[in-house]
């Protein structure tokens, strides 16, 4: 880890490090993409990251909102990896809470052999709308 105080260190190559993606060219199309978020706002690829930062990264169907602890242009094993950032109360909670509304859904709504018909498809609405928070 380069914990110095004068290090540059790439947002693409900051998430590649701490192992949000595989590859850099991945870190750099999901900035490109808008889905990758420094301080709130979309960023270029070349963005230099700081110490403290909040990142936020879309991956699927979850969105970490992570604080810069330390900086690294060297990519190593997961625990290593972790070290780099700590993802907030917030949005651990955030994330759960959308896992849990998607496994009760996914039990409600079993995967039709058929494509749903009207009826099926009208219950499918109803129950999204009243499971999704106002």
């Amino acid at each position: 880890m380069a914990d110095k105080d004068n290090a540059k260190i790439r947002l693409d190559k900051w998430l590649w490090a701490a192992r949000f993606y595989k590859t850099r060219a991945l870190a750099k199309t999901a900035i490109e993409g808008g889905k990758v978020q420094y301080e709130g706002q979309r960023s270029k690829v070349s963005k230099i990251v700081e110490l403290g930062a909040t990142i936020k990264v879309r991956q699927g169907f979850d969105d970490k909102v992570v604080v810069v602890k330390a900086l690294s242009d060297q990519r190593r094993g997961a625990p290593e990896a972790q070290l780099l950032y700590e993802e907030t109360a917030e949005s651990i909670k955030h994330r759960m809470d959308e896992t849990e509304r998607r496994r009760k859904f996914k039990q409600a709504n079993p995967l039709f052999d058929h494509k749903p018909n009207k009826k099926e498809r009208r219950q499918m609405e109803k129950w999204r709308k009243d499971t999704m928070p106002s």
